[in-house]
């Protein structure tokens, strides 16, 4: 039998939907097999005055054995009583006193002017850093791992856990670079094994990692932690263990043959002063997105940049950067509905190009 015109016509659309549908479940398919979970850059925690401290208490700290802190100490509104073990020496203005143990200087609320003002700033800095941390919405990861993050490798965004926080002896990895942000919420204790190490790989720096916990924390013998760590009760170090970062609680600090390490505190939400140590490429984020999504990189020195956006069969669709570009951190918006390029559901490729340093990653357009 001879086809009509209507029946060519309806056996078109028929394949047309059949193609639509085929292209869905393609697009269903490669999101369940190599879906990557969105991740935010959040803004670091700007800790105030508290962050001047390496520790800083409300009730107390107190320290047993050979303990090594460099950076300043202060309680407040405790009483300089209430900071024992350290043998104080007082200053002669009586603003601050120095101690064999500390690379720094000790303060108290009962010292002279203007030493409890200072003090009083700084417990207010604390409690508005934590507030701050504890308030974060949107986590990119809820109950991880259900707290037990031994062995895993953490890339930056925000974290939360509606219990304690585990770390065992295998330790745990905090990996990225040294732009990207990490904010662990913790509803509970945060424990940190006997022997367990906190490694940071890819530039990861102890300054952009905030620790927030409403419960205790307790780092093992011989632990090795890395952070800042605000803490809403109280923080004890067991024997050896050390931690580079910041130990801040509204309760008490207990030391025990420790090392506490300062690093440079984070006030602002970037400073730009300070120049990555590599060079990287993230994640983009939201992943999968429509219609646009964001692109974030670093460079460690001046350097000619080239940053496009392909598709699965190589086909360049989009020039994003081609210029020269100087030391630093950058944020790059891709709009799929921008320009002349219509493009369709599925996986597309951006790639960063920048002298010797050459790097691809994966994003995907669902409409």
């Amino acid at each position: 039998m001879k086809k009509t015109k209507t029946d060519t016509e309806n056996t078109t659309a028929s394949l047309f939907r059949w193609l639509h549908q085929l292209e869905k479940t393609l697009i269903v398919v490669l999101i369940l097999t190599s879906y990557v979970i969105p991740q935010s850059f959040p803004a670091a925690v700007n800790l105030g005055t508290a962050g001047d401290f390496v520790i800083l208490a409300k009730t107390g700290i107190s320290a047993t054995g050979t303990t090594n802190i460099t950076g300043d100490i202060g309680v407040s509104p405790a009483a300089a009583t209430y900071i024992t073990g350290f043998g104080l020496i007082m200053d002669p203005t009586g603003t601050f006193s120095t101690s064999s143990l500390i690379t720094g200087k000790v303060y108290a609320s009962d010292y002279t002017s203007p030493t409890p003002s200072k003090m009083t700033t700084a417990i207010s800095d604390l409690q508005t850093s934590y507030t701050d941390a504890a308030g974060r919405k949107t986590p990119d990861y809820t109950e991880l791992y259900t707290g037990d993050v031994t062995g895993k490798v953490l890339t930056h965004g925000l974290y939360n856990w509606s219990t304690s926080v585990n770390v065992s002896a295998g330790g745990v990895t905090i990996s990225g670079t040294s732009t990207d942000i990490w904010i662990f919420q913790i509803a509970g204790n945060l424990n940190v094994a006997n022997g367990a190490i906190v490694t940071l790989s890819g530039g990861a720096l102890a300054s952009n990692i905030f620790w927030q916990v409403a419960g205790q924390v307790a780092l093992g013998t011989t632990a090795q932690m890395k952070g800042i760590i605000l803490c809403q009760t109280g923080i004890s170090m067991n024997t050896g263990a050390a931690l580079e970062g910041r130990a801040l609680s509204q309760t008490a600090v207990t030391l025990n043959a420790n090392t506490v390490t300062k690093t440079p505190s984070v006030t602002a939400v970037e400073n730009s002063s300070i120049a990555p140590q590599i060079f990287a490429l993230s994640q983009n984020y939201p992943n999968p997105f429509n219609p646009s999504t964001k692109i974030q990189y670093s460079l460690s020195k001046p350097a000619w940049v080239s940053l496009k956006i392909y598709n699965v069969l190589g086909i360049e669709i989009v020039t994003l950067v081609n210029n020269r570009q100087g030391a630093g951190s950058y944020t790059v918006t891709f709009n799929s509905n921008e320009g002349t390029q219509n493009l369709s559901s599925g996986v597309y490729f951006y790639r960063l190009e920048s002298g010797s340093f050459v790097s691809t990653k994966k994003l995907i357009l669902l409409k």
